[in-house]
């Protein structure tokens, strides 16, 4: 799902995958809570676009000065103290591996989906379904930007109406490198909304995850993704998601 802060701009797609091929069931845009949960709740793997927690150094720092506590470093001034605080672990991960930046959730208008977010996996946890924030349960984080880009596809510039010829080719370059997966329908939505193409890639995402063909935290670094969460980068291919009839899952929203 492409989640925003309102359900305007949320978008939610569902595919169903067999042995060989997977088929998009639905694309939605203007998804609100109920909608959201229901359809997290009924997937193997629903992958968000949208931080799920926010830095720990933000939040220590934020602590600290609500409390009076905080003493500021001799270099408070400077951009890379600011950077620990604004960027969590997995965005400097990905900002290393792909060369893309992710927005702050601690100092960028996505901290207002993440509000968001934070509630719907409330919710899903006291429904009884597994939540955590580095991807081992129902949920996982992603950032269709970083996957486009690793599979080799069109990555910038689709969004909005001003980019309708670009999001018009990636659509046929998705559909040119996936011809099992089947849109519909659906094809329609896709090139007219870039919420609703965002929630498709989002559903690819979740596909190489539950698969393992993305990146998990190491030993070292799953202690703060365990808080801050962690952006599922896909390492293989998008011919992959279709070639493990041992591990074919239900729908991925």
């Amino acid at each position: 799902m492409d989640l925003a802060a309102e359900p305007r701009n949320t978008a939610v797609a569902r595919i169903r995958w067999t042995q060989t091929s997977a088929e998009v069931q639905a694309v939605g845009v203007g998804a609100d809570d109920p909608v959201l949960v229901e359809e997290i709740a009924a997937s193997d793997k629903a992958g968000i676009d949208c931080p799920l927690g926010w830095p720990r150094r933000f939040v220590e720092f934020v602590a600290q000065h609500q409390a009076g506590a905080f003493a500021a470093p001799a270099d408070v001034a400077g951009k890379d103290w600011r950077r620990q605080l604004a960027f969590r672990q997995t965005d400097l991960i990905i900002r290393s591996a792909t060369g893309l930046i992710p927005l702050s959730v601690a100092a960028d208008r996505i901290g207002l989906a993440a509000m968001r977010c934070a509630g719907l996996l409330s919710r899903l946890a006291a429904a009884g379904h597994p939540v955590d924030r580095f991807g081992a349960g129902v949920v996982v984080e992603v950032y269709p930007a970083a996957a486009l880009k690793h599979w080799g596809l069109i990555y910038r510039r689709y969004k909005g109406a001003a980019n309708t010829t670009v999001r018009h080719q990636l659509v046929d370059t998705l559909t040119a490198a996936i011809p099992w997966l089947s849109l519909g329908d659906h094809e329609r939505g896709c090139r007219r909304s870039d919420h609703a193409l965002d929630a498709v890639i989002a559903a690819l995402n979740a596909r190489a995850a539950a698969l393992g063909l993305t990146t998990t935290p190491a030993a070292e670094q799953l202690d703060a993704a365990r808080t801050e969460g962690w952006i599922s980068l896909p390492t293989g291919n998008l011919a992959d998601l279709v070639q493990h009839p041992d591990r074919i899952g239900r729908a991925s929203p």
